[in-house]
């Protein structure tokens, strides 16, 4: 059931793109990082559009965590701002809901959370950063990415 729901959650990203209009720019990218409640490895794939509104963004991603016995499957739905700056790092913020489903011996469920961010991007596409989950989204991930330009 778990591969599943992780095949149509990989197929609502693709519909975004294919959902873009011609002149929109999508750039696909990974992560990957640990996470804290549950102790877990992860990793997995975002899109991100260009600027929405000035400097805003929006991300989704699909991250799998594995470890503390359990399996995590995350819908991220993720709104970035990036601060301005003539350096090549920037400083970003944002949020968003997230659709969690989780696996483990004896049974599964699927929970909403929501999910703080904060990270520095390089203008290479590389970036860093820390999310914090409320509700039912794991309460810390420390993350390290790149997008594809």
């Amino acid at each position: 059931m778990l591969r599943f729901r992780a095949s149509v959650w990989c197929l609502v990203l693709l519909s975004v793109i294919a959902a873009s209009p011609a002149q929109a720019q999508v750039a696909p990218g990974i992560q990957g990082g640990i996470s804290l409640d549950p102790d877990q490895f992860y990793f997995g794939g975002h899109l991100e559009t260009s600027p929405l509104v000035d400097r805003v963004r929006f991300r989704p991603s699909v991250d799998i965590g594995i470890g503390d016995n359990l399996t995590l499957v995350a819908g991220n739905f993720d709104f970035t701002y990036t601060f301005p700056g003539r350096s090549p790092w920037n400083l970003y913020v944002g949020g968003g809901p997230s659709i969690n489903f989780y696996d483990f011996d004896g049974g599964s469920s699927t929970e909403g959370g929501f999910n703080f961010i904060v990270g520095a991007k390089n203008r290479t596409g590389l970036f860093f950063e820390m999310k914090v989950g409320l509700a039912d989204s794991p309460d810390l991930k420390f993350g390290v990415g790149y997008t594809f330009s």
